[in-house]
């Protein structure tokens, strides 16, 4: 399982200065976990994050491994806003079945469960890759880059962009792919005959036709492009198909 860490942010305006960051709208923390993310003005993921509303601070819940880039990047936008930030040592729990006191569930999809923070870890055993390969559910450092578009990975699907709210970072070419233009790439689920190592490339024919990710039986994540991914595809040694 991904390991994760907790940043707390205080301060009286530590709701404007995430609100006018991030993907999603930050007054629905009062109705649970938000999902969202932080992109870059040309519209590219930078990570994605869980936040929760804890008294008069916010919790942030992101990857370990992207931790301390998101902390130096909202440390650099934060200038004079009455915001801190400082991390915590407190401990992400994940499960799917009866939740604990405290736990709230996952915004993605109600297959992922409940995440609960706390200082120890009450994570059930669980196959998420199964999970998220059946729902088509994105990871980090996996299906999704820092050359990710968040509506190429489905993050609007995944209630992590709201197209509401007022502007944030990288809000002009989420809205234009939004409302202007049809994506031809994208992450989908496919059939797998055999197996790839993550990464794989895909080809229809003798053309590049997209990449094989985390796999799961005989489904599989893919990103593909949509006009290349036409009946049986090859990822290695693997058979892939494609049924929109």
């Amino acid at each position: 399982m991904t390991q994760r860490t907790v940043l707390r942010i205080t301060g009286d305006d530590r709701a404007g200065f995430l609100q006018g960051l991030v993907t999603n709208d930050i007054d629905s923390l009062s109705e649970g976990l938000v999902y969202t993310a932080l992109l870059t003005p040309q519209g590219k993921l930078i990570v994605d994050f869980f936040l929760q509303q804890d008294g008069d601070a916010i919790l942030l819940d992101v990857a370990a491994d992207h931790a301390a880039a998101l902390f130096q990047r909202l440390s650099m936008y934060k200038l004079r806003s009455k915001v801190e930030i400082a991390e915590t040592g407190l401990v992400v729990s994940r499960g799917v079945g009866p939740a604990p006191e405290g736990a709230l569930p996952d915004p993605r999809h109600p297959a992922m469960g409940w995440r609960l923070i706390g200082e120890t870890d009450l994570s059930e055993d669980v196959d998420w890759d199964a999970l998220r390969v059946a729902h088509v559910i994105p990871e980090l450092g996996i299906e999704m880059s820092t050359d990710s578009f968040p509506l190429e990975v489905g993050l609007d699907r995944l209630s992590g962009v709201d197209f509401r709210k007022g502007c944030y970072v990288g809000q002009e070419v989420t809205a234009r792919m939004k409302h202007k233009t049809e994506l031809r790439k994208g992450l989908t689920q496919v059939q797998i005959e055999g197996a790839a190592p993550v990464g794989t490339p895909i080809t229809a024919g003798e053309k590049p036709a997209g990449t094989l990710f985390t796999q799961s039986g005989d489904k599989a994540l893919a990103y593909l492009r949509f006009d290349r991914a036409k009946g049986p595809m090859q990822a290695g040694d693997a058979t892939v198909t494609w049924t929109p």
